[in-house]
């Protein structure tokens, strides 16, 4: 089922996760066994199929790939962290201004303190006269 969030399906998902979250084995990144020795403990699913998934990811750019040898090593093309602000900018420009004001003022509602005090660091640097 597709995580209609992130635009990603769930395997999508736990493979980017996966990269992001666990260091490297390979110097260069991960091969398809790397990730499917670690995905494949949790979920029954084929090498083929965590090899498809990432050859799809590395066509969305959500991957960068490398061959050595006969294998291809993985790397996620981005941060989380910009892979999420990216994510957000582009739901918020695909809202009208009154929606998006309405999606900002929820995030907000929906905020910890921690997420607060970011926002209010940020909103700062925005208002700063030495940006």
């Amino acid at each position: 089922m597709p995580n209609t969030a992130s635009g990603l399906g769930d395997l999508e998902q736990a493979i980017m996760n996966h990269l992001w979250d666990t260091p490297a084995p390979q110097a260069d990144g991960f091969t398809v066994r790397d990730v499917h020795e670690t995905l494949g403990a949790d979920r029954d699913i084929a090498y083929t199929t965590v090899m498809t998934v990432m050859d799809r990811l590395s066509r969305k750019e959500f991957l960068t790939r490398t061959k050595q040898g006969r294998a291809y090593v993985y790397r996620a093309a981005t941060s989380r962290e910009d892979f999420v602000a990216r994510l957000m900018r582009e739901t918020l420009g695909d809202l009208r201004p009154t929606d998006r004001r309405a999606a900002v003022l929820a995030f907000v509602d929906d905020a910890g303190a921690d997420d607060v005090a970011a926002l209010r660091e940020a909103l700062d640097r925005l208002e700063s006269p030495t940006r």
